[in-house]
């Protein structure tokens, strides 16, 4: 099994490989596969944008950070969190050898050698340095920041593997680009999401797993099995663990396509729910609101799949504030977070705006103190061992893996 890392346009491959399960003598971890491990980082516009891998144990009591005196017992599994390092100057054309990440120390760690470049017209170019024939690939790509770059490159790496014989390559979208695109809502308007579905499958993705789709028709976009995970488990879990009163809150949907997203939190919670009708005059700006539900002395808990200029979600704030809600909460799966958005949360009246790192909110939150994170990496580093293992997902569906 070989898996790629490529958020911000650059690229981790790490590649793993059956070994013997064998635990640290103070646990008894599943008999689960083991990793070889070996990084791949790529180049973008000249600058080395990430090395830092996050592991995490998929076993015993807890998720457990690998530090360096770890490496002589070998995990289970291992989840990624790439966080940006900025080195080196400005080029043309930039060629790598990657080498093991400080904190992708695995028993049984080799080396690949790797080369990405961009050329003096700003086309990338991907060359695996390990031979992946024959191998399960799995490539990691959030649908944010240069997105149309992004989505390039993703298309790239996986023809790329696809032509050096891959067994199976799968693209693990955790937010999908263009999403939102996903139906004609003016005349002569585009359905972008079905043309990304159409470039993954031409490029040679045999399967896609993704989290929380602004909407669940788009997985019908797909001739090729995609996988849908939900973020709901995560977010109970953070509402339960960080909300003292949430006994005494109300789930509310900031309009009505969300309905069904607030109805199912809020059964599992045993609360109440309420919605906001909103009428739009155009994409992210928002006329007016109506609100269906009492909130009155109840702590309200804003839940959406994504906020990109948080307009919608602020109002909502205000007007939930209005009807007598003596807190307010806004939960969402991708916080995009673009324009105004941050100067916008500051402002407003929310206690936390909790987002799950399916996008990458480090510079966010240095700027915004109400932001939170959710970490989904566990949920992902799951699917992706259930995939390769074959066996069911649909545990995910409701649970958070421990």
């Amino acid at each position: 099994m070989c898996l790629m890392w490529n958020p911000w346009g650059s690229g981790i491959l790490v590649r793993a490989r059956q070994i013997e399960p064998m635990g640290p003598p103070s646990c008894t971890p599943p008999p689960l596969p083991l990793v070889r491990a070996w990084a791949l980082m790529s180049f973008r516009g000249g600058q080395h944008l990430g090395h830092i891998v996050t592991v995490r144990r998929l076993g015993g009591e807890a998720y457990t950070y690998l530090p360096a005196e770890f490496a002589p017992h070998p995990f289970p599994f291992a989840s990624f969190v790439l966080h940006p390092l900025a080195v080196g100057g400005p080029s043309h054309e930039c060629h790598c050898t990657g080498n093991p990440c400080p904190t992708v120390v695995l028993q049984g760690t080799s080396e690949t050698q790797a080369c990405f470049a961009v050329s003096a017209f700003s086309f990338p170019s991907v060359e695996i340095g390990e031979s992946v024939r024959g191998e399960d690939v799995y490539i990691i790509q959030s649908g944010c920041g240069e997105i149309n770059d992004n989505l390039m490159e993703l298309l790239i790496m996986i023809n790329a593997c696809k032509i050096a014989s891959s067994s199976r390559v799968t693209a693990v979208i955790p937010c999908f680009p263009y999403a939102r695109q996903d139906k004609k809502d003016k005349s002569r308007a585009p359905i972008s999401a079905k043309l990304v579905a159409n470039m993954l499958s031409v490029a040679g993705a045999d399967h896609i797993i993704t989290m929380d789709l602004h909407a669940s028709q788009i997985q019908g976009f797909f001739d090729i099995p995609v996988d849908n995970l939900y973020a709901e488990p995560a977010v109970l879990q953070w509402i339960r663990e960080n909300i003292a009163e949430w006994r005494n809150c109300i789930i509310v949907s900031p309009d009505a396509g969300g309905a069904k997203r607030v109805t199912s939190i809020a059964d599992r919670l045993n609360v109440e729910f309420a919605l906001i009708h909103k009428e739009r005059k155009k994409a992210n700006e928002v006329d007016r609101m109506v609100l269906v539900g009492d909130v009155k002395d109840r702590v309200a808990i804003l839940v959406d799949d994504m906020a990109d200029t948080c307009g919608t979600i602020c109002h909502a704030a205000d007007k939930l504030l209005s009807a007598g809600a003596t807190k307010v909460y806004a939960i969402l799966t991708h916080g995009i977070f673009s324009g105004p958005a941050i100067s916008r949360i500051n402002n407003a009246a929310f206690e936390a705006v909790v987002v799950t790192n399916t996008i990458p909110q480090e510079d966010k939150m240095r700027h915004c103190p109400k932001i939170q994170v959710i970490d989904i990496s566990m949920i992902l580093a799951e699917a992706i061992r259930r995939t390769h293992n074959g066996e069911s997902v649909s545990y995910l569906f409701s649970h958070v893996p421990l």
